[in-house]
């Protein structure tokens, strides 16, 4: 089966054209050619852009040096409202410091931790659906910002304060592209970004509620009454170099990146696999006896025995990768593939094109989970599958982010049958993350023979 992808726009348009297709969504604005090259150009009046596909290149600027290719503030400038100095925008030390005290709140000793406020939000969504035709995007995003508060403040998103978070979040998701002029205008720090009021607005109101929330925290921790949740866990860390650790306008900045990251990306790819499988009776089926073999009372080594559900989520995460391009910018004077590329260029790795360059994968549109057990498809995950970054700047959630979508997966296969609904099959769009232009809508039907046993799980 060959799911959707957009339409490729024609070889040659002029330069405002291109720039209309760009910011209303990336991957349409791109030619068809780009699933094939090894690296393209761009030129605009203002600077040059260099599209890399081959793996040498993407290790280079990502795993072998990726302080001379630093994040480009170009894209940055579209999310600073929201996420201000959080750590998917900052370089340099700043960066590092980051890293070095959220990373070992992620390592894998510490994701068991998180494993059941993971399966309390699963069995919610769980029970949340209702029989018939529906967009699963809006339930997969309530679900994905539900494991975020859960995991992070040890609130269910029911909670009113992290209601009104989400609600916030959808609006600025709604106003405010990834791309704005700065992206495109080599724009004096003093001139107006092209922020609109409402996204501004939206910003500005998320922030002033994650503030509330990191302050209650800081008192609880003071008083010995946190809870021992991911918001307790960062804040009590400490740089092992420096000994600082996050003030709360620097906790706001990481809190607003892990719900938008965490959130965002994990219900566009949770949305995207099961549309897949809807389209895939069979591998809908098998992956359907893996969670029913799961049982009613799973814990976290369990997640081992989802071997066939975990390579259908990292199929979703290859055809759909949530983030679909990362942009660096090269610092000094390089050769790349005999083109001259010049200081303050900007370096575009495509997770989209990588994922179905045709160089790198057997039938790269086609949906095939069984292709990460075959030796190409090993080694094409090694050289060109990207769905969280490489290198150092690897999401620091990839773990959090595989056990979520597969924890989650299961559970809606154990109760719920999902099918295509006829007419609405999706078309692919990136806004803020890989989404369907008129949602991702499946039937959905109660599994009869599990019924029962679902309906014995306790909800928090």
């Amino acid at each position: 089966m060959i799911p959707p992808k957009p339409q490729a726009r024609p070889e040659r348009v002029s330069l405002w054209r291109y720039l209309r297709l760009f910011r209303q969504d990336i991957l349409s604005a791109q030619p068809e050619r780009l699933y094939r090259a090894r690296m393209a150009e761009f030129r605009t009046p203002f600077f040059r852009s260099y599209l890399v596909n081959e793996p040498d290149l993407i290790r280079t600027v990502l795993n072998d040096r990726p302080s001379d290719f630093p994040k480009s503030d170009r894209v940055g400038e579209g999310l600073r409202p929201l996420l201000g100095q959080s750590v998917f925008l900052t370089n340099g030390e700043t960066w590092a410091h980051q890293r070095r005290i959220i990373d070992p709140a992620f390592e894998r000793g510490r994701l068991r931790e998180s494993f059941p406020a993971m399966l309390a939000a699963g069995r919610a969504a769980a029970n949340r659906l209702e029989p018939g035709p529906l967009d699963m995007e809006p339930e997969t995003s309530h679900t994905a910002a539900d494991v975020i508060f859960r995991t992070l403040f040890s609130l269910p998103i029911e909670a009113p304060v992290a209601h009104e978070v989400f609600e916030q979040f959808r609006a600025y998701q709604a106003r405010q592209p990834i791309l704005n002029l700065a992206a495109f205008l080599p724009l004096p720090r003093w001139a107006p970004r092209g922020y609109g009021r409402a996204a501004r607005k939206s910003a500005a109101r998320i922030r002033g509620l994650i503030a509330g929330l990191v302050a209650g925290r800081l008192a609880e921790i003071e008083a010995g009454t946190a809870p021992p949740d991911l918001a307790t866990r960062i804040l009590t860390l400490r740089d092992p170099e420096t000994g600082e650790g996050f003030s709360a306008e620097e906790m706001v900045d990481q809190v607003a990146i892990f719900f938008l990251a965490g959130h965002e990306t994990s219900a566009s790819a949770l949305a995207w696999a099961l549309w897949l499988l809807a389209a895939n009776p069979a591998a809908q089926g098998r992956a359907a006896a893996e969670a029913r073999a799961l049982g009613d009372a799973p814990d976290f080594g369990d997640l081992s025995k989802l071997g066939f559900t975990r390579n259908v989520f990292r199929e979703a995460l290859r055809l759909y990768p949530p983030v679909p391009m990362m942009v660096r910018a090269a610092t000094q004077a390089e050769t790349f593939r005999g083109r001259d590329v010049s200081p303050g260029a900007q370096v575009v790795i495509s997770p989209w094109h990588m994922h179905r360059h045709e160089r790198h994968w057997t039938e790269p549109d086609a949906f095939d989970p069984e292709r990460f057990e075959t030796d190409h498809g090993k080694a094409s995950q090694r050289d060109a599958y990207l769905p969280f970054s490489s290198g150092p700047r690897v999401c620091p959630g990839a773990g959090f982010a595989m056990a979520e979508g597969v924890l989650l997966l299961a559970l809606y296969l154990q109760r719920w049958e999902f099918r295509e609904v006829q007419g609405r099959r999706p078309i692919p769009r990136a806004h803020l993350t890989v989404r369907s232009r008129t949602g991702i809508w499946l039937e959905a039907i109660p599994r009869e023979s599990c019924v029962g046993a679902v309906q014995k799980m306790d909800l928090p």
